[in-house]
């Protein structure tokens, strides 16, 4: 079992420079879709409470109505559960040797991918829109030569920061490994769990 306080088969010398969350801006769009979702229904029935409480008192509309609304009301709370919970497990980590990409796909799978330094080719960080720049977090994406060909850092704070750590961390890596005359440790090696 993976946990997140502790870094999955670290390495000798091996230390976290940066872990990485979505924005905070993430938490407040399922924050507000959860409250337009709940209060919309529960002000139009308030609006029009005369009929509703008609609806309500029959003997086969009440309990349909009452049946339907416990459903769309439960459906919003694991559709609100279910972002969160991707939210807050989706992490990268990156140290002075890998990146490590964990992805939570759903309750029950998670991806754990990890790429070493010296495979990255290209890094790209990329901020779209009016919120994206005005609350400055946006997309990065870590370019390989390997079979799962790009790391996607989805919504994440200060991108271009990112990048740039990233950027040299990996020119880092490459002057030692050369100076270690070791070469040919830039593979991917994925994990699901």
């Amino acid at each position: 079992m993976m946990r997140l306080d502790h870094l999955p088969n670290q390495r000798t010398d091996e230390h976290v420079v940066l872990f990485l969350r979505r924005h905070w801006f993430a938490i407040l769009a399922i924050v507000s879709a959860f409250t337009l979702l709940t209060t919309l229904p529960i002000s139009i029935a308030w609006y029009f409470w005369d009929t509703v409480q008609v609806w309500l008192n029959h003997a086969v509309i009440g309990p349909l109505i009452v049946l339907l609304g416990s459903i769309y009301f439960l459906s919003i709370w694991l559709f609100a559960f279910l972002e969160f919970t991707d939210y807050y497990l989706d992490t990268w980590i990156i140290t002075n040797e890998r990146i490590i990409n964990i992805e939570q796909e759903g309750l029950f799978v998670r991806t754990a991918s990890e790429l070493d330094l010296a495979a990255v080719q290209d890094t790209t960080a990329e901020i779209r829109g009016i919120l994206q720049t005005l609350f400055t977090y946006g997309q990065v994406f870590v370019q390989t030569a390997g079979e799962k060909g790009r790391f996607h850092f989805k919504n994440i704070d200060n991108p271009e920061h990112v990048k740039e750590i990233v950027t040299e961390l990996v020119e880092e890596d490459k002057r030692r490994l050369s100076a270690l005359g070791a070469g040919g440790r830039g593979k991917i090696k994925s994990v699901i769990k």
